[in-house]
């Protein structure tokens, strides 16, 4: 496709990165991105803020911090009343002011059925961004919520699932990435991504291309909502995106023998409002732990480490 060129044009689409980035001046940059989707869980207001915590999500992937945020909103007027649609805005306006952004307005259109986001514009520091295209062989790889979400809410669908495993996975897709901000701002990483639709293996694959690395990931660390989410995977509850996940992602990924089925498909759910994947440099290893643990996010796990490219693989799982 034919564009203009635009040499301040940081980050764009090539690189399939969590969000696009304009240089304003040698010290300010602009981070913009849109994201939206149709309900996972039935009570409008929490719809809302997880919609809007994953919007918000790629500003933080990219180390900015968010400064207005527009409504996107289609909805079935003629099924949902003002009530239901007020209380999933509701939802997404108190998650904006929680990430200390503006909410500048919006649009909506009717639609047959519900759809609700944000398109988000935040800051960051040309010098001092994290991308997916600058791991470097040596990182660390930790991540900073546990996956699960996408057989969660599946579960939920299915009536498989126990009230207090709900309120533990809607925790879970409504915390903020804000730590994502403070780490690039202190030049503690300069490679990471957020883990959403795509799956851990989805997300993981674009950074292994766009840095031209690949990735070992140690199975046994990896973090899970609940021991349940084995569980319900082992039943057959997983979603078709994360089974299109796992089949797009298997000739880049070479599974070792002690690697379950179910492990497999954990790595590859299509995660709502996942965590981050930080490339940490061991020499910052220990800071960004602590940073992670004064933020208090909801898991700062070391799941494997960057290396040198390698024929054969981009991932490598044991």
């Amino acid at each position: 496709m034919d564009q203009f060129e635009d040499a301040n044009l940081l980050v764009g689409s090539a690189t399939s990165d969590d969000a696009a980035i304009y240089r304003l001046s040698d010290d300010l940059a602009l981070v913009q991105t849109i994201d939206f989707f149709t309900p996972i869980v039935d009570d409008p207001y929490l719809y809302g803020r997880i919609a809007a915590t994953n919007s918000l999500s790629d500003v933080y992937a990219m180390g900015g911090r968010p400064i207005t945020a527009m409504n996107v909103v289609g909805m079935p007027v003629d099924i949902l009343g003002p009530d239901i649609i007020n209380e999933i805005l509701r939802g997404g306006a108190d998650t904006v002011k929680e990430a200390g952004c503006a909410l500048a307005g919006g649009h909506s259109i009717k639609n047959p059925e519900p759809i609700y986001g944000l398109s988000v514009t935040g800051l960051v520091h040309p010098d001092r961004l994290m991308t997916n295209a600058a791991a470097r062989p040596g990182d660390i790889l930790v991540l900073t919520k546990p996956l699960g979400t996408g057989i969660v809410t599946t579960g939920i669908k299915r009536g498989l699932v126990e009230p207090a495993l709900v309120d533990r996975t809607v925790a879970v897709m409504s915390r903020l990435n804000r730590p994502g901000s403070r780490l690039a701002e202190r030049g503690l990483v300069r490679a990471a991504t957020d883990v959403t639709g795509f799956g851990l293996l989805g997300h993981l694959r674009s950074l292994c291309r766009a840095s031209g690395v690949t990735a070992r990931i140690h199975s046994a660390a990896l973090p899970v909502i609940a021991p349940e989410v084995i569980r319900l995977i082992e039943a057959g509850c997983v979603p078709g995106g994360t089974r299109q996940n796992l089949a797009s992602s298997e000739p880049e990924v070479r599974f070792g023998p002690a690697v379950t089925p179910a492990v497999q498909l954990l790595l590859a759910d299509a995660q709502t409002s996942g965590g981050l994947l930080c490339c940490v440099p061991e020499r910052h290893l220990d800071e960004v732990l602590a940073l992670l643990h004064d933020e208090a996010t909801l898991c700062h796990a070391i799941i494997g480490s960057i290396e040198p490219p390698a024929p054969g693989a981009l991932i490598r799982v044991e």
